[in-house]
């Protein structure tokens, strides 16, 4: 099966997968983008930071309240922020600065590229095989 992804109508690249002689599908290694990211709830009054290497899927585990913790006890469904790493240590060090620093900085990160603080998800396509 195929995953398909879209982000306002715009495909997003997806990893290069191989096909071994088993047919298990395995990633290439290495080649992860990792993602920080924040989600908000309706009324924008909580900001929850991640780290992730598939913000897509995470987008979604968040939004179907998959795991039972913070973000599913203040609902927070709504993908206002994200930057894109290609190592992992740099985003997990990106997290941890921003979860350092005080809400205003992080509302100026958000109303920089979303100043309507709108669902970057809005559109996304979730399927997963």
């Amino acid at each position: 099966m195929t995953e398909v992804i879209s982000i306002n109508n715009k495909p997003i690249p997806r990893l290069p997968r191989l096909r071994p002689s088993n047919n298990e599908e395995i990633l290439y290694l290495g080649m992860h983008k990792s993602y920080v990211y924040f989600m908000t709830n309706k009324n924008n009054t909580v900001i929850y930071i991640g780290v992730t290497s598939n913000l897509t899927k995470r987008v979604y585990q968040h939004k179907t309240k998959e795991f039972k913790g913070f973000t599913a006890k203040y609902n927070c469904e709504k993908l206002v922020y994200f930057e894109e790493y290609s190592d992992i240590s740099d985003a997990i060090s990106r997290e941890k600065q921003l979860k350092a620093g005080n809400r205003k900085r992080k509302e100026a990160l958000i109303n920089k590229d979303n100043p309507d603080w709108n669902d970057l998800s809005d559109g996304w396509l979730f399927y997963f095989s």
